[in-house]
């Protein structure tokens, strides 16, 4: 008797520590997104720019008439696989290595990564640490690869 009154509570323990881990990544969930959200608010809206966006300052770069860098935040191995030419990687949990390499905070920055997740921490936390001239670019290079325009790999 007294081992299934132990079996009975043991079960009920686990049971419960389940559904409370199940509810939790729900909510998980949901405040990433939340938490996303709070740090699109710090892009100005100006600063956020589509895949054509892109291309026209792309453009601009390769014939000189812009000097704006233009960042892939992706993995060094989603970069070497296809990146756009002339663009500059660094993995976006680097962040923190930005100040020491851009010194001007007007420096104009183009931002993007496979879609758009990653790149909204980023920029969000490049304009935190004083940054005025960086764009967040919507769509990613999924988007770039899908309108035709060109890629490179190493």
């Amino acid at each position: 008797m007294i081992k299934k009154i132990l079996v009975f509570f043991v079960s009920v323990f686990f049971v419960s520590t389940f559904t409370s881990s199940l509810s939790q990544a729900v909510d998980l969930k949901a405040n990433e997104k939340a938490v996303s959200d709070e740090y699109k608010k710090l892009i100005p809206i100006d600063k956020i720019k589509n895949i054509e966006d892109l291309y026209k300052k792309w453009v601009d770069v390769q014939e000189g008439r812009s000097k704006a860098l233009i960042l892939d935040i992706r993995t060094e191995a989603e970069f070497d696989s296809g990146h756009i030419l002339g663009s500059n990687n660094i993995d976006s949990g680097h962040a923190y290595g930005i100040p020491e390499k851009i010194t001007d905070p007007n420096t104009e920055i183009w931002v993007f990564c496979r879609t758009k997740n990653r790149s909204i921490y980023f920029v969000a936390n490049l304009y935190k640490y004083g940054y005025t001239n960086v764009f967040l670019v919507e769509g990613g290079i999924k988007e770039w690869a899908e309108k035709g325009y060109p890629l490179v790999s190493k």
